[in-house]
């Protein structure tokens, strides 16, 4: 895998700060310095800053309710309290997005860098529940609309998924996770937020956990986000879905060989020269097709007769 994307997966920095690292030469492969898109191969040693990166041998990934006042950065230095403190250490662990320091609910860490590029690429459009209460009480309908339909910020246009008015505020669904996004937007549309709580990543909900306090996704829970992350990646083209059912018919007989009235096998070869009976029917139709296209055409040239100008496609007049 490439330098940037091991650096990742290891929980070191986003594969954008991962590159910033690389190009600073603070980064070695087997004891030479590395560069962008360098190759990290088995048995290879990354070390950064003379310190060995590892990956994690076991991936975890865990929900915290994240109250109110802390950051989800290990880079803030003069951060007071940290997410960090709540949960239990594992190496490279790291948060899957950001909620800013006054947001509060759910939050997945996990030192699982796929599965935390797949949560939040964009392009997998993984929806995330907010619920927020606002300063001017329940958002109107018309505000939700805006909301839905995209409201231009600073950094471009931004738009929600869903918006439902709710008491003292509204619930909105996003597919993003720009900086301070969701009061950003309802703000813009006059509905400054007093609270802002996140519910829901994906299938995974807050539920019933209280505020700082934290547990492990099971092995369920998390093949359900790869999935709600991936399901574009994973989709079958359709001829392939097509075949699938004729695939699982024929498992009881080895490819090639089919048995005949006796029980014995049959070669590839002779099952090849009599094709299945809806290939002959599919035939069949198509010759059946071209008789009636050729008949018709013989029919045509007849009626024109012999004094009649040959048929010319530039030259038709009529309108359909």
């Amino acid at each position: 895998m490439r330098l940037q994307q091991f650096l990742a997966r290891a929980g070191i920095a986003s594969r954008r700060k991962a590159e910033d690292l690389i190009r600073a030469g603070r980064v070695s492969i087997n004891n030479q310095v590395a560069e962008i898109g360098a190759i990290v191969q088995t048995g290879d040693i990354v070390r950064l800053d003379g310190e060995r990166v590892r990956l994690p041998q076991k991936k975890v990934v865990i929900a915290l309710h994240k109250p109110k006042g802390y950051t989800t950065t290990h880079e803030d230095q003069h951060a007071e309290k940290r997410v960090y403190e709540l949960v239990p250490k594992h190496p490279g662990l790291h948060s899957v997005g950001r909620l800013d320091k006054d947001t509060e609910g759910l939050l997945l860490l996990t030192n699982d860098g796929q599965l935390t590029q797949l949560l939040t690429h964009p392009s997998n459009q993984v929806p995330r529940l907010y619920r927020a209460w606002c300063k001017g009480g329940r958002v109107s309908k018309a505000a939700c609309q805006q909301l839905t339909q995209g409201v231009e910020l600073g950094d471009g246009l931004a738009k929600a998924l869903a918006a439902q008015p709710v008491k003292d505020g509204i619930k909105l669904t996003m597919a993003e996770g720009r900086k301070r996004e969701v009061r950003r937007m309802l703000g813009k549309v006059g509905h400054p937020v007093e609270r802002l709580v996140r519910l829901a990543v994906g299938p995974i909900e807050l539920g019933e956990l209280e505020v700082g306090q934290w547990r492990y996704l099971t092995q369920e829970e998390i093949k359900l986000l790869y999935t709600n992350a991936g399901l574009p990646r994973l989709r079958k083209p359709a001829q392939a879905q097509r075949q699938k059912p004729a695939a699982l018919s024929s498992r009881a007989t080895p490819p090639g060989k089919r048995k005949d009235s006796s029980g014995r096998s049959a070669s590839k070869s002779k099952t090849a020269q009599s094709p299945p009976a809806n290939v002959r029917a599919q035939k069949s139709t198509v010759e059946s097709s071209s008789e009636r296209l050729s008949t018709r055409k013989r029919q045509s040239t007849t009626q024109r007769g012999p004094n009649r100008r040959p048929y010319s496609r530039a030259g038709r007049t009529d309108k359909t």
